[in-house]
């Protein structure tokens, strides 16, 4: 059975050697707030905090103690894993950070013991996680849940 309390090592490919990776490395609701903000997000005070508990993990992307990327493991307690919440700092985009964090969350899920990583996305955003993060393409389907009636 997968367990959330496994601690894999990340891995030791870096776009920059001054960003330091971390799984389940301490994260404050300020330090996401920020960081949503820094790319014209809108943040939530108190997000944070009100889902951490409902993760298997997740990864952070520090510089000089800055956190400059994120991403959100959530699971359903078996085998799959998914990806939430993908974010980098607007200033460091394209500089590798993204598919940094996303591959150690990778790594962390597989660790785990699961046995799929799921990730949906924007059209914009099909290049990072198809070619830059290894995803690939299946059949899914989607309700939007307030459009039910």
């Amino acid at each position: 059975m997968p367990s959330s309390e496994a601690t894999p090592s990340v891995p030791d490919v870096r776009a920059d050697p001054a960003v330091v990776l971390a799984w389940r490395g301490p994260l404050g609701d300020d330090e996401m707030v920020e960081l949503v903000a820094s790319h014209g997000g809108s943040p939530v005070p108190g997000w944070w905090d009100r889902i951490r508990p409902h993760s298997l993990g997740w990864v952070t992307a520090r510089a000089g103690g800055t956190l400059l990327g994120f991403v959100n493991v959530a699971w359903d307690g078996g085998d799959h894993a998914f990806l939430l919440d993908t974010k980098t700092r607007e200033d460091h985009q394209r500089q590798g950070i993204g598919a940094m964090v996303v591959g150690a969350a990778a790594a962390a899920a597989k660790a785990a013991g699961c046995e799929w990583l799921h990730v949906d996305f924007r059209p914009e955003l099909r290049a990072f996680y198809l070619d830059a993060c290894g995803f690939r393409t299946t059949d899914a389907g989607l309700i939007h849940l307030p459009s039910l009636r």
